[in-house]
């Protein structure tokens, strides 16, 4: 997929001045924090002392070109790929080393950029696979205190089905729906892990514009009504523009961009890297 263009990413913000509407922040708290978290493959830094916090409520988007360390660094959020130095809290808890396993008991759970689903299996039991792994989570690790508190939409697999939209679904065999329906799936197989944080990896790959504008509401509709913290890594910028409070942006393996939308597609440095660097001079005037 080229670079979107900076015409196109502004045309997704608000005019400057304009209200925001964020949504349902949450509380302050930081849920995950990346300190100069570093990747090496051999001589390859594929992540470069990046750092990173994730506040409890947040919408966070991350972009970046190809090759930028995008899914290495989300490997690394979630323990599925060790740093190789730096240091991941989550819930201020120092995870660093530590597998996907530890990650998911305190609250992580993510997609994949291919939809990690069990094909054989029904649609309904894809997502109680999920509740399993939420049944057997030690105690000192419950997120959500007790069961009356946790919500509704992810009591059962029934109601985290009608969350997603997959109800009429639901006595398939996964490998019967279509791509688009395992992405929502594989969301599905998250949400049931009873997570704080949603980590997303390009989950509007190959979707159509309609698919890929119900995708995004859905995204947000989750956090809103969840509560949950969202990361979620797109390369459909300019629709992730228009849902995210805070942008990330990577290039090289570095961080060059971290706040609101409205400032960061307007950074030199990112219109150079990333968005084009045709209006450099216009923007830096």
């Amino acid at each position: 997929m080229s670079a979107p263009t900076l015409a196109a990413a502004r045309a997704a913000l608000p005019p400057e001045g304009a209200a925001v509407v964020l949504g349902q922040p949450g509380d302050a708290r930081i849920l995950l924090e990346a300190r100069d978290v570093t990747v090496r493959f051999g001589g390859l830094v594929a992540v470069d002392a990046v750092s990173a916090t994730f506040r409890a409520g947040e919408l966070v988007g991350i972009i970046g070109p190809n090759g930028a360390g995008k899914t290495t660094f989300f490997n690394a959020l979630t323990g599925v790929t060790p740093p190789t130095s730096g240091r991941l809290v989550a819930s201020g808890h120092d995870l660093t080393g530590q597998g996907p396993h530890r990650y998911a008991a305190h609250g992580l759970a993510r997609t994949f950029q291919t939809p990690r689903v069990f094909a054989d299996m029904t649609v309904t039991a894809n997502i109680a696979f999920g509740l399993k792994f939420a049944g057997r989570r030690p105690r000192k690790y419950w997120l959500w205190g007790d069961e009356q508190a946790v919500p509704w939409a992810l009591r059962d697999a029934a109601s985290i089905l009608a969350l997603i939209g997959l109800s009429g679904q639901a006595a398939l065999p996964a490998s019967a729906i279509t791509p688009s329906q395992q992405r929502l799936l594989e969301i599905g197989m998250a949400l049931a892990t009873r997570p704080r944080m949603l980590l997303l990896d390009e989950v509007a790959a190959g979707l159509t514009e309609a698919e890929l504008e119900e995708m995004a509401r859905l995204i947000r509709r989750l956090r809103d009504e969840l509560d949950l913290t969202v990361i979620w890594i797109e390369h459909a910028v300019t629709t992730l523009l228009r849902y995210v409070e805070r942008v990330i942006v990577l290039h090289q393996g570095r961080k060059i961009a971290d706040g609101p939308p409205a400032e960061v597609v307007r950074d030199p440095e990112v219109i150079e890297a990333y968005l084009g660097d045709e209006m450099v001079d216009e923007v830096s005037a």
